[in-house]
Protein backbone atom coordinates (compact mmCIF):
# COMPACT_ATOMS: atom_id res chain seq x y z
CA UNK A 1 0.00 0.00 0.00
CA UNK A 2 1.57 3.59 -0.94
CA UNK A 3 0.78 6.18 1.31
CA UNK A 4 2.37 9.59 2.17
CA UNK A 5 5.82 10.11 4.44
CA UNK A 6 3.30 12.53 6.60
CA UNK A 7 0.79 9.28 7.79
CA UNK A 8 4.15 7.53 8.40
CA UNK A 9 5.80 10.57 10.07
CA UNK A 10 2.41 10.92 12.11
CA UNK A 11 3.09 7.49 13.84
CA UNK A 12 6.86 7.73 14.32
CA UNK A 13 7.55 10.86 15.49
CA UNK A 14 9.44 11.36 18.40
CA UNK A 15 9.49 7.35 18.78
CA UNK A 16 11.48 5.97 15.81
CA UNK A 17 12.66 7.14 12.52
CA UNK A 18 11.35 5.69 9.07
CA UNK A 19 14.18 3.67 6.94
CA UNK A 20 14.03 5.45 3.73
CA UNK A 21 16.41 3.24 0.83
CA UNK A 22 17.31 4.27 -2.42
CA UNK A 23 16.76 1.17 -5.33
CA UNK A 24 17.56 1.09 -8.53
CA UNK A 25 17.03 -2.45 -10.15
CA UNK A 26 14.92 -5.90 -9.66
CA UNK A 27 17.00 -7.37 -7.29
CA UNK A 28 17.33 -4.14 -4.74
CA UNK A 29 13.38 -3.83 -4.76
CA UNK A 30 12.61 -7.85 -4.23
CA UNK A 31 15.06 -7.54 -0.83
CA UNK A 32 13.75 -4.30 -0.41
CA UNK A 33 10.17 -5.70 0.46
CA UNK A 34 11.42 -8.94 1.69
CA UNK A 35 13.17 -7.28 4.53
CA UNK A 36 10.48 -5.19 5.69
CA UNK A 37 7.90 -7.38 5.65
CA UNK A 38 10.43 -9.82 7.51
CA UNK A 39 11.19 -7.23 10.13
CA UNK A 40 7.23 -5.80 10.13
CA UNK A 41 8.29 -2.09 8.77
CA UNK A 42 6.85 0.82 7.36
CA UNK A 43 9.49 1.95 4.97
CA UNK A 44 10.47 4.93 1.85
CA UNK A 45 11.04 3.81 -1.37
CA UNK A 46 13.85 6.21 -2.54
CA UNK A 47 14.23 7.01 -6.87
CA UNK A 48 17.05 9.92 -7.45
CA UNK A 49 17.38 11.14 -10.90
CA UNK A 50 20.10 8.92 -11.37
CA UNK A 51 17.99 5.84 -10.61
CA UNK A 52 15.27 7.04 -12.72
CA UNK A 53 17.34 7.43 -15.39
CA UNK A 54 19.29 4.49 -14.99
CA UNK A 55 17.08 2.76 -17.73
CA UNK A 56 13.86 4.36 -17.61
CA UNK A 57 12.10 5.83 -14.79
CA UNK A 58 8.58 3.87 -16.50
CA UNK A 59 10.25 0.79 -15.84
CA UNK A 60 11.61 1.08 -12.38
CA UNK A 61 7.68 2.61 -11.30
CA UNK A 62 6.05 -0.10 -13.06
CA UNK A 63 8.47 -3.16 -11.19
CA UNK A 64 7.33 -1.01 -7.60
CA UNK A 65 3.33 -1.15 -8.69
CA UNK A 66 4.30 -4.90 -9.08
CA UNK A 67 5.85 -5.52 -5.86
CA UNK A 68 3.14 -3.49 -4.21
CA UNK A 69 0.69 -6.51 -5.75
CA UNK A 70 3.39 -9.38 -4.62
CA UNK A 71 3.65 -8.19 -1.14
CA UNK A 72 -0.48 -6.32 -0.62
CA UNK A 73 0.99 -6.16 3.47
CA UNK A 74 3.70 -3.54 2.75
CA UNK A 75 2.91 0.12 3.25
CA UNK A 76 5.38 2.33 2.24
CA UNK A 77 5.87 5.47 0.50
CA UNK A 78 7.39 6.68 -2.89
CA UNK A 79 9.66 9.59 -2.85
CA UNK A 80 11.65 11.37 -5.30
CA UNK A 81 15.07 11.94 -3.31
CA UNK A 82 17.22 15.40 -4.03
CA UNK A 83 15.10 16.67 -7.22
CA UNK A 84 15.31 19.47 -8.55
CA UNK A 85 12.58 22.03 -9.78
CA UNK A 86 11.92 20.20 -13.33
CA UNK A 87 12.67 16.51 -11.62
CA UNK A 88 10.01 17.64 -9.05
CA UNK A 89 7.50 18.96 -11.39
CA UNK A 90 7.64 15.73 -13.46
CA UNK A 91 6.80 13.16 -10.60
CA UNK A 92 4.24 15.89 -9.44
CA UNK A 93 2.21 15.25 -12.74
CA UNK A 94 2.80 11.64 -12.73
CA UNK A 95 0.06 11.11 -10.30
CA UNK A 96 2.52 7.82 -8.90
CA UNK A 97 4.60 9.76 -5.88
CA UNK A 98 3.11 10.43 -2.64
CA UNK A 99 6.21 12.02 -1.81
CA UNK A 100 9.32 14.76 -3.24
CA UNK A 101 12.07 16.03 -2.59
CA UNK A 102 13.23 19.65 -3.86
CA UNK A 103 17.35 20.34 -2.92
CA UNK A 104 17.52 23.92 -3.47
CA UNK A 105 20.27 23.64 -0.59
CA UNK A 106 23.06 25.17 -3.49
CA UNK A 107 20.72 28.21 -3.51
CA UNK A 108 20.91 31.47 -1.01
CA UNK A 109 18.44 31.60 1.64
CA UNK A 110 15.49 33.50 -0.17
CA UNK A 111 16.20 31.65 -3.57
CA UNK A 112 16.04 28.16 -1.52
CA UNK A 113 12.57 29.38 0.01
CA UNK A 114 10.96 30.53 -3.68
CA UNK A 115 12.00 27.30 -5.22
CA UNK A 116 10.69 25.40 -2.34
CA UNK A 117 7.68 26.94 -2.20
CA UNK A 118 6.58 26.87 -5.89
CA UNK A 119 7.36 22.82 -5.64
CA UNK A 120 5.27 22.86 -2.46
CA UNK A 121 1.85 25.16 -4.35
CA UNK A 122 2.02 22.11 -6.69
CA UNK A 123 2.07 19.19 -4.90
CA UNK A 124 -0.44 20.03 -1.96
CA UNK A 125 -2.80 20.73 -4.85
CA UNK A 126 -2.60 17.23 -5.50
CA UNK A 127 -2.18 15.49 -2.06
CA UNK A 128 1.70 15.26 -2.04
CA UNK A 129 4.24 15.81 0.58
CA UNK A 130 7.19 17.64 -0.10
CA UNK A 131 10.46 17.44 1.59
CA UNK A 132 13.00 20.47 1.52
CA UNK A 133 16.69 20.83 2.31
CA UNK A 134 18.59 23.78 4.59
CA UNK A 135 22.26 23.77 4.90
CA UNK A 136 24.53 21.48 2.92
CA UNK A 137 25.98 18.19 3.68
CA UNK A 138 29.45 17.32 2.39
CA UNK A 139 30.60 14.30 0.56
CA UNK A 140 29.53 13.08 -2.75
CA UNK A 141 26.30 10.94 -4.24
CA UNK A 142 25.29 10.82 -7.86
CA UNK A 143 24.80 14.15 -8.84
CA UNK A 144 24.76 15.68 -5.73
CA UNK A 145 28.72 17.18 -4.65
CA UNK A 146 29.69 19.21 -2.00
CA UNK A 147 33.58 20.11 -1.04
CA UNK A 148 33.90 19.73 2.82
CA UNK A 149 34.59 23.51 2.69
CA UNK A 150 31.50 24.03 1.14
CA UNK A 151 29.30 22.32 3.90
CA UNK A 152 27.23 24.07 6.50
CA UNK A 153 25.31 22.89 9.41
CA UNK A 154 21.51 24.18 9.39
CA UNK A 155 20.91 27.26 11.18
CA UNK A 156 17.77 26.58 13.62
CA UNK A 157 16.70 29.97 13.36
CA UNK A 158 16.86 30.03 9.60
CA UNK A 159 15.17 26.36 10.10
CA UNK A 160 12.36 27.64 11.93
CA UNK A 161 11.60 30.74 8.95
CA UNK A 162 12.47 28.41 6.01
CA UNK A 163 10.02 26.02 7.10
CA UNK A 164 7.14 28.69 7.47
CA UNK A 165 7.41 30.36 4.58
CA UNK A 166 8.33 27.57 2.21
CA UNK A 167 5.04 25.42 3.47
CA UNK A 168 7.68 21.97 3.30
CA UNK A 169 5.87 19.11 5.56
CA UNK A 170 9.61 18.11 6.06
CA UNK A 171 13.20 19.46 6.64
CA UNK A 172 16.36 17.99 5.94
CA UNK A 173 18.88 19.30 8.20
CA UNK A 174 23.07 19.52 7.70
CA UNK A 175 23.88 18.07 11.39
CA UNK A 176 27.41 16.18 10.62
CA UNK A 177 26.52 13.23 8.16
CA UNK A 178 27.74 13.53 4.48
CA UNK A 179 27.11 11.46 1.51
CA UNK A 180 28.87 8.60 0.32
CA UNK A 181 30.81 6.04 2.04
CA UNK A 182 33.64 8.33 3.88
CA UNK A 183 31.36 10.05 6.15
CA UNK A 184 33.58 10.63 9.13
CA UNK A 185 37.40 10.09 10.34
CA UNK A 186 38.85 10.01 13.90
CA UNK A 187 35.45 10.44 16.55
CA UNK A 188 33.31 12.68 14.54
CA UNK A 189 29.15 12.21 15.13
CA UNK A 190 26.32 14.53 14.68
CA UNK A 191 25.79 17.04 16.06
CA UNK A 192 22.52 16.34 18.50
CA UNK A 193 22.98 20.46 20.11
CA UNK A 194 22.16 21.55 16.61
CA UNK A 195 19.35 18.96 16.28
CA UNK A 196 18.01 19.69 19.74
CA UNK A 197 18.22 23.26 18.58
CA UNK A 198 16.12 22.89 15.67
CA UNK A 199 13.22 19.99 17.64
CA UNK A 200 13.01 23.35 19.96
CA UNK A 201 11.99 25.78 17.62
CA UNK A 202 9.77 23.30 15.34
CA UNK A 203 8.04 21.31 17.50
CA UNK A 204 6.41 18.36 16.10
CA UNK A 205 7.87 19.08 12.70
CA UNK A 206 9.30 16.08 11.19
CA UNK A 207 13.16 16.18 10.23
CA UNK A 208 15.79 14.18 8.27
CA UNK A 209 18.68 13.07 7.92
CA UNK A 210 20.53 12.16 4.99
CA UNK A 211 23.53 10.36 4.37
CA UNK A 212 23.27 8.40 7.11
CA UNK A 213 24.63 5.03 5.95
CA UNK A 214 27.01 3.01 8.71
CA UNK A 215 29.29 1.83 6.18
CA UNK A 216 29.43 -1.52 8.34
CA UNK A 217 33.50 -1.92 8.41
CA UNK A 218 32.67 -6.06 7.95
CA UNK A 219 31.28 -5.08 4.30
CA UNK A 220 34.24 -3.21 3.63
CA UNK A 221 36.78 -5.68 4.85
CA UNK A 222 35.50 -8.51 2.66
CA UNK A 223 35.09 -6.26 0.14
CA UNK A 224 38.94 -5.37 0.36
CA UNK A 225 39.59 -8.52 0.55
CA UNK A 226 37.83 -9.45 -2.61
CA UNK A 227 39.82 -6.56 -4.77
CA UNK A 228 37.76 -3.60 -3.75
CA UNK A 229 40.15 -0.10 -2.69
CA UNK A 230 37.57 1.14 0.32
CA UNK A 231 40.42 2.16 2.55
CA UNK A 232 38.98 4.48 5.33
CA UNK A 233 35.29 4.11 4.76
CA UNK A 234 33.36 5.15 8.00
CA UNK A 235 29.85 5.81 8.14
CA UNK A 236 27.17 6.97 10.87
CA UNK A 237 26.65 5.13 14.11
CA UNK A 238 23.56 2.68 13.99
CA UNK A 239 23.55 3.97 18.01
CA UNK A 240 22.81 7.18 16.97
CA UNK A 241 19.43 7.08 15.23
CA UNK A 242 17.53 6.30 18.15
CA UNK A 243 18.75 9.01 19.95
CA UNK A 244 18.26 11.40 16.61
CA UNK A 245 14.37 10.29 16.46
CA UNK A 246 13.75 11.37 20.07
CA UNK A 247 15.12 14.79 18.50
CA UNK A 248 12.74 14.63 15.77
CA UNK A 249 13.92 12.93 12.88
CA UNK A 250 11.44 10.72 11.05
CA UNK A 251 12.75 9.63 7.84
CA UNK A 252 16.87 8.34 7.76
CA UNK A 253 18.03 8.12 3.92
CA UNK A 254 20.40 5.49 3.85
CA UNK A 255 21.95 4.45 0.10
CA UNK A 256 25.60 3.90 0.31
CA UNK A 257 25.12 0.62 2.20
CA UNK A 258 23.14 -0.94 0.16
CA UNK A 259 25.50 -0.50 -2.07
CA UNK A 260 28.58 -1.96 -0.31
CA UNK A 261 26.04 -5.17 0.14
CA UNK A 262 25.65 -5.21 -3.79
CA UNK A 263 29.47 -4.74 -4.15
CA UNK A 264 30.47 -7.27 -1.69
CA UNK A 265 28.19 -9.98 -2.59
CA UNK A 266 29.51 -9.60 -6.27
CA UNK A 267 33.08 -9.22 -5.52
CA UNK A 268 32.80 -12.39 -3.69
CA UNK A 269 31.00 -14.49 -6.12
CA UNK A 270 33.33 -13.43 -9.05
CA UNK A 271 36.33 -13.93 -6.66
CA UNK A 272 35.27 -17.86 -5.44
CA UNK A 273 33.04 -19.17 -8.48
CA UNK A 274 34.82 -17.59 -11.56
CA UNK A 275 33.28 -20.31 -14.29
CA UNK A 276 29.90 -18.46 -13.16
CA UNK A 277 29.09 -16.46 -16.11
CA UNK A 278 25.01 -16.40 -14.90
CA UNK A 279 23.82 -13.50 -13.27
CA UNK A 280 20.82 -15.19 -11.42
CA UNK A 281 23.06 -16.94 -9.18
CA UNK A 282 24.45 -13.68 -7.66
CA UNK A 283 21.24 -11.80 -7.76
CA UNK A 284 18.97 -14.48 -5.65
CA UNK A 285 22.32 -14.30 -3.04
CA UNK A 286 22.14 -10.54 -3.14
CA UNK A 287 18.53 -10.56 -2.71
CA UNK A 288 18.31 -12.58 0.38
CA UNK A 289 21.76 -10.89 2.11
CA UNK A 290 19.92 -6.99 0.98
CA UNK A 291 16.49 -8.40 2.91
CA UNK A 292 18.66 -9.37 5.57
CA UNK A 293 20.71 -5.94 5.67
CA UNK A 294 17.31 -4.06 5.42
CA UNK A 295 15.69 -6.09 8.63
CA UNK A 296 18.75 -5.14 10.65
CA UNK A 297 18.64 -1.56 9.82
CA UNK A 298 14.99 -1.51 10.98
CA UNK A 299 15.77 -2.82 14.55
CA UNK A 300 18.61 -0.24 14.20
CA UNK A 301 15.94 2.60 13.40
CA UNK A 302 13.31 0.99 15.82
CA UNK A 303 11.04 1.04 12.72
CA UNK A 304 10.69 -3.27 13.07
CA UNK A 305 7.72 -4.26 14.41
CA UNK A 306 5.59 -0.84 13.82
CA UNK A 307 3.57 -2.31 10.77
CA UNK A 308 0.25 -2.82 12.27
CA UNK A 309 0.23 0.21 14.51
CA UNK A 310 0.73 2.47 10.98
CA UNK A 311 -2.09 -0.23 9.45
CA UNK A 312 -4.14 0.78 12.28
CA UNK A 313 -3.30 4.61 11.92
CA UNK A 314 -4.50 4.65 8.43
CA UNK A 315 -6.92 2.58 8.62
CA UNK A 316 -8.87 4.32 11.72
Amino acid sequence: MIVTTKELFEHAYGKYAIGAYNINNAEQIMGLFRGNIDSKAPFIIQLSKGARSYTDKRLLEAMIRAADEIFPDAIFAVHLDHGDEEACMDCIASGFYSSVMIDASHEDFDKNIEISKRVSDAAHAKGIVVEAELGQLGGVEEHVSVSEADAKLTDPDQAKEFVERSGVDSLACAIGTSHGAFKFSGTQGLHFDVLEEIQKRLPGFPLVMHGSSSVPQEEVERINAAGGKLAGAKGVDEAQFLPAAKLGVTKINIDTDGRLVWCRVHREGFRDKPEVFDLRPFGKIFMDEYAKYIAHKNEALGSAGQLDGVRALINK
